[in-house]
């Protein structure tokens, strides 16, 4: 994989409440290398958005605080930054698509007036200029007849079209780490795909590497070369898309690859996993799984297990992963 453009180590992120911290990122570790896309995949409140905006320096500071770890970008830890340095990092080397493009876009701006603000503030173009960079920005978006909407508002787009500025605005400064969380939430199926393509064809054009936050299994599988399973702020699984798919090693991701549909054995019901995921606030002792889990014993619920190697550059936290694989 080489060496990694981005490292994560232990992140841990709390919120404060009235019941005192809970913990959504609990000792959270991965790497992204150059040129990869990595997948955080997981239900939600898994800490898999938390995560990215630890990342990204935008915590909402209070109530939440990164309480140890370390995000390393470059070498450079981004762990307590001043703001003004980070500011200059967003856009310019690291870039997040919000799951929201509407509430993520000012509304009383227009989108071109937007895109071409990252041209005019991070490459100090005049306004010209930054208008022709942004126009150029929407047309690489293929955003059809970029001059003409340029002064449009983001309510006058269609939900596909606006996650398509949102997109154009990321990459307008070719960043090298670009985050996307639930990019294709609430569209349909077909813009679904466009968007996904995109996202792909403008990675191999920028060379950037993808965070992917999803819980659709199914785009994960076609897009990423790495998939990390998050359950209660925590790693339950780690390795390449090829080995967590075909050989995972945990009772979690087994969960939720059986609950996917398939072609091959159409009707009945599908297998579900039972009960929630737990609150943050109330996470069971041990390993945190464990009440939904059909292999839990008392092992389970008395202590955490630690992430440990199954295969080469494939991990599992689970106290019986072996014969989890071994049920192939």
């Amino acid at each position: 994989m080489g060496s990694p453009l981005l490292e994560v180590k232990d992140l841990r992120v709390s919120f404060a409440t009235r019941e005192g911290r809970v913990e959504a990122v609990n000792g959270l570790s991965f790497a992204v290398a150059p040129g990869r896309t990595m997948a955080l995949l997981g239900e939600s409140g898994s800490g898999k958005s938390v995560a990215a905006q630890a990342i990204m320096g935008v915590l909402d500071t209070p109530p939440a605080r990164i309480t140890a770890g370390s995000i390393r970008f470059e070498g450079q830890e981004l762990v307590g930054l001043p703001e003004k340095q980070y500011r200059s990092l967003r856009g310019e080397k690291l870039a997040m698509i919000f799951q929201d493009a509407l509430s993520a876009l000012n509304p009383v701006l227009s989108v071109g007036t937007q895109i071409a603000e990252m041209f005019r503030v991070h490459r100090d173009l005049g306004r010209k200029q930054a208008r022709a960079a942004a126009l150029e920005a929407m047309a690489e978006v293929r955003i059809p007849a970029a001059a003409a909407r340029f002064d449009d508002f983001p309510h006058q787009f269609s939900g596909g079209m606006r996650q398509r500025i949102i997109i154009a605005m990321m990459i307008a400064l070719s960043p090298k780490v670009l985050i996307a969380d639930e990019p294709t939430t609430a569209l349909d199926v077909t813009v679904q795909a466009q968007i996904m393509e995109l996202l792909a064809r403008l990675q191999r054009e920028l060379g950037t590497s993808l965070i992917l936050i999803s819980h659709d299994l199914g785009v994960v599988a076609d897009v990423a070369d790495d998939v990390t399973v998050m359950y209660a702020g925590r790693a339950m699984e780690q390795g390449t898309v090829a080995d967590v798919y075909r050989r995972s090693a945990n009772p979690y991701t087994r969960g939720l690859l059986e609950s996917v549909p398939s072609l091959q054995a159409p009707g009945g019901r599908l297998p579900v996993i039972p009960g929630r995921p737990p609150s943050p606030s109330s996470t069971p002792t041990g390993c945190a799984f464990h009440p939904r889990c059909a292999l839990a014993q008392q092992r389970c619920s008395d202590s955490a297990p630690a992430l440990v190697a199954v295969a080469p550059e494939h991990l599992s936290r689970c106290w019986f992963a072996e014969e989890v694989l071994s049920g192939d």
